[in-house]
């Protein structure tokens, strides 16, 4: 029962860490690269239409990109799984007396005596699939993937771009003067910026402040040379 518990929890855990991973990577690029945008395109023109419609199309292509970058990164997680899992149970079939000594110098390097190292190494290899499983494990420190972490990093990362990417551009719908609406648009994106710099940097054990403040100028850095390059080649 113990054992069982202590498996959901760590299986959670790891679910939590992946999705808190993958909204990490969306929504940090999704707050900062629609933001640089359209603050350098409100120095470029006046009206909001232009930014709204270049900054919708950004989000949308970047989402995708974002969102496929993540299901290739799940995906090569499965395919190297799988290659070392062949592996693995090519040398358990083929070459035991190595897997046995690679078992024995694992129960050695957490302290079991010679007597519990055979013992053990003997109980783990009477099934062919546990040994490997064990060894996977142990010796390769390799977890068996999600078989849908792929689509599942996809559609998290390109989500939380999306919300990400709505945040800097949300002022220009309802403000027509590109301007003007660059000013909420900065307050908006910087106080999300500076949110979520910091619950990030809480979760991952880093100064919440450091971190956040850190997160904010990133943001407000690439956006000042969106809008000054832009204001430069207009002149």
């Amino acid at each position: 029962m113990d054992t069982h518990l202590h498996h959901d929890h760590l299986e959670s855990h790891l679910k939590s860490s992946e999705l808190l991973r993958d909204i990490v990577i969306g929504m940090s690029d999704g707050l900062t690269v629609p933001f640089a945008l359209a603050a350098g395109l409100s120095g470029a023109v006046d009206s909001s239409n232009i930014v709204v419609i270049a900054g919708i199309a950004e989000i949308a292509a970047g989402s995708i990109a974002m969102g496929l970058g993540g299901y290739l990164a799940g995906k090569t997680e499965m395919d190297h799984y799988a290659s070392e899992l062949r592996r693995e149970y090519d040398e358990v079939e083929n070459l035991p007396h190595k897997e046995i000594e690679e078992t024995k110098e694992f129960f050695a390097s957490i302290g079991l005596s010679e007597e519990l190292q055979e013992k053990a190494t003997i109980e783990i290899a009477k099934d062919k699939n546990r040994w490997v499983d064990f060894m996977m494990k142990y010796e390769s420190g390799l977890e068996k993937p999600d078989p849908k972490r792929a689509t599942k990093s996809a559609l998290n990362i390109g989500l939380s771009y999306v919300a990400g990417g709505i945040i800097p551009l949300s002022p220009y719908f309802f403000i027509n003067d590109a301007a003007e609406a660059l000013q909420y648009s900065v307050v908006a994106t910087l106080c999300c910026l500076f949110a979520f710099g910091f619950i990030k940097s809480k979760v991952t054990g880093i100064n919440p402040w450091m971190g956040a403040t850190r997160v904010m100028m990133i943001g407000a850095l690439a956006a000042a040379a969106a809008f000054g390059v832009a204001k430069l080649l207009t002149h």
